[in-house]
């Protein structure tokens, strides 16, 4: 359940926290008081769009922590799988918004705004205006069916899915091939032609960095003599290196028993004289033995152009080319045998399709009896909300080809009036039966388990007099296996609350701010008559308030 919301500079709050409890928590006030911030900041803990529109300060971070207490094994399973582990059962999820950027938080460890919505979907289910209206797309029709029936279905759906990508992938195939073999011959001449090609160049992996370097340094013969050459001269000649270093060794051997020093710097002068001796013995090698072969030069040249032009046609390396060599083999072979071929992937297409129709049909035998349970439960629910003598069903049609979600299209149909045909929902209900019917589904799907907090949103729209009885009394109902949290302007359902809290406007320093108050049982009756009579309230007003109130006891008495 949701265990309490933190907000600070937040549209018109400064900073509040709402400690919510079990049961039917209301939230009322009056128009434009911020009921609906308190909505908006529960959206941005779950990964909403931020803006810094929301920022009541813009100097100031807006901040925004929902704590909610784990106390079922499922719920723990499900967020472990998602790498949320809660902590003495609690999960905090939080969200810092400035001018520039925002930053999610669970746990105190930063997520990405997708995260915190998977983990929200887990945790608590927030029905509004925008969902209602979803009512009127079919499709959504099917995912409420098999959220329905998630139970039985199990990873099913998951399974259609992936053999469908299959089964598109090979029929691709298939297709391709087919349209392909009118022009595999010419196809076979090319290959045989390129494969021929890069197989008359007998090409080994590394040559062609090998035989780059020879290039430069055949091409740069010349450079590199004259360098040498004037190196061996500079090293051996009259006065130079070596003559220099011998008069040193001279030197200090005059003074070898005089300093102890001495001895040390004679071995390090040796040294270098032994090395520049080898050094002008090895280049003098190197030169004499050193020629230009012009012929091994053009045969380079010649062979790094070869190699060149199969990279610009075939692939950026040596590697690359073989690798095509290899592909276009195999493929000269699947022409060479299409005739097999075709018959093997014919063959492959129809298993595909044997198992995919077998899993979509499981799906649909599932669907079908699912629909059945759900048309039964809506339409006692929908008693339960007013709609008196209104049949409900769930109408499934096999479709004539395969989707990722199986073979079966389907949506809500609905009779207000006895004695005329269903019609698809869309075409029967009003705004405020809408609202009543997203109800009955969301209290339908409650009672299989799963989330634990419910959320409601102008719930009320539309309704009145004993519809909106009825609505309080299904919340109610609801809301004694479930957290409900309302927003409301009724108070039929207000009277039902077993926490209420008052959100109104006041001006503080010339700023208007939005506070959030938690009724105690007197300040709720004046809540009531104030929602009964408006700005009028009199003593027959709270005497009317305090009956509903009383008789609001009643009811839950009884669920």
């Amino acid at each position: 359940m949701l265990a309490s919301l933190h907000v600070k500079n937040l549209a018109l709050i400064d900073e509040e926290e709402i400690i919510f409890s079990k049961g039917l928590n209301i939230l009322s006030g009056e128009t434009g008081a911020g009921k609906s911030i308190i909505l908006g900041a529960l959206h941005l803990s779950l990964g909403d769009k931020a803006s810094k529109d929301f920022l009541r300060d813009a100097d100031s971070e807006a901040f925004v922590e929902a704590v909610y207490l784990i106390n079922d094994e499922k719920t723990k399973e499900a967020l472990r799988a998602l790498d949320v582990e809660p902590y003495d059962d609690e999960v905090i999820m939080s969200r810092k918004i400035t001018e520039s950027r925002s930053v999610g938080k669970i746990n105190g460890e930063q997520v990405p705004a997708s995260k915190l919505k998977e983990v929200g979907d887990i945790l608590l289910d927030i029905y509004g205006q925008k969902e209602h209206q979803s009512l009127l797309n079919t499709h959504k029709h099917m995912e409420l069916l098999d959220e329905f029936a998630k139970a039985s279905i199990g990873d099913l759906k998951d399974k259609v899915a992936e053999s469908y990508k299959r089964y598109r992938n090979l029929v691709k195939e298939y297709e391709e091939a087919k349209a392909s073999d009118v022009s595999k011959e010419r196809e076979i001449v090319l290959l045989e032609h390129e494969i021929n090609e890069i197989e008359a160049a007998n090409l080994k992996p590394g040559e062609d960095e090998e035989l780059e370097d020879e290039y430069k340094r055949l091409s740069n013969f010349s450079k590199t003599m004259e360098s040498f050459g004037r190196a061996h001269e500079v090293m051996s000649s009259d006065g130079g290196a070596s003559d220099a270093i011998s008069t040193a060794i001279s030197e200090i051997r005059h003074i070898e028993g005089i300093d102890d020093r001495a001895s040390e710097f004679l071995a390090m002068l040796n040294d270098a004289d032994s090395i520049i001796s080898d050094f002008n013995r090895e280049l003098s090698s190197y030169m004499s033995d050193a020629s230009f072969d012009a012929g091994r030069f053009n045969e380079v040249e010649i062979r790094l152009n070869e190699i060149n032009r199969l990279k610009d046609k075939y692939g950026p390396t040596i590697e690359a080319i073989l690798e095509e060599l290899r592909k276009r083999q195999e493929k000269k072979e699947k022409y060479e045998s299409f005739d097999l071929y075709l018959a093997e992937l014919k063959s492959k297409v129809d298993a595909a399709t044997a198992e995919l129709e077998d899993l979509s049909f499981k799906l649909s035998d599932i669907r079908k009896a699912a629909s059945k349970e759900l048309s039964k439960k809506m339409q006692e629910a929908m008693a339960d909300l007013n709609f008196l003598n209104t049949d409900f069903e769930v109408e499934l049609n096999r479709l004539d080809h395969y989707t990722e979600n199986g073979v079966d299209d389907g949506q809500f149909v609905i009779c207000t009036n006895p004695g005329e045909p269903l019609r698809p929902l869309k075409d029967i209900a009003s705004g405020g039966e809408m609202s009543r019917i997203m109800l009955a589904i969301k209290t339908v799907l409650a009672s299989g388990g799963g989330i634990d907090t419910l959320i409601f949103d102008e719930i009320d729209a539309g309704i009145s007099g004993r519809t909106a009885q009825a609505v309080s009394e299904k919340l109610s109902t609801v809301a004694s296996g479930h957290q409900v949290i309302c927003i409301t302007h009724l108070p039929q359902i207000a009277a039902m609350a077993d926490t209420h809290f008052l959100i109104e406007k006041s001006v503080e320093n010339g700023h208007t701010i939005s506070g959030i108050k938690k009724l105690m049982d007197g300040e709720t009756i004046s809540e009531l008559a104030r929602m009964l009579g408006g700005s009028a309230i009199t003593d027959a007003v709270l005497t009317n308030a305090q009956e509903m109130k009383d008789m609001a006891k009643e009811f839950k008495q009884k669920i």
